[in-house]
């Protein structure tokens, strides 16, 4: 896919408005997918959360501690198009 993220915008309750480089736009909520282990802790405080911005360099979402997320898996969480194919899945794990 390699979509890179263009826009983010924290919308509270650990969703994101984002916008992708092709126009493709929505809302992901990372609360169900969220560990908030390591590197991913300080992003319960819902201020630290907050200050998520756009990697350009990445092309994806970051935050001041050097947390990121894959952007092909935003894309997919948006689209509803899986990074794989269903019957690939069990391949990744």
């Amino acid at each position: 896919m390699l979509k890179d993220i263009v826009a983010a915008r924290p919308l509270g309750d650990y969703r994101l408005h984002l916008r992708f480089e092709d126009g493709v736009e929505g809302v992901v909520d990372l609360a169900p997918h969220l560990s908030f282990h390591g590197v991913f802790e300080p992003l319960r405080d819902p201020a630290y959360f907050a200050q998520v911005r756009v990697d350009p360099e990445l092309g994806t979402v970051a935050w001041p501690n050097g947390a990121d997320l894959d952007p092909d898996v935003l894309y997919g969480r948006i689209t509803g198009r899986p990074l794989l194919p269903e019957h690939d899945v069990h391949l990744a794990h």
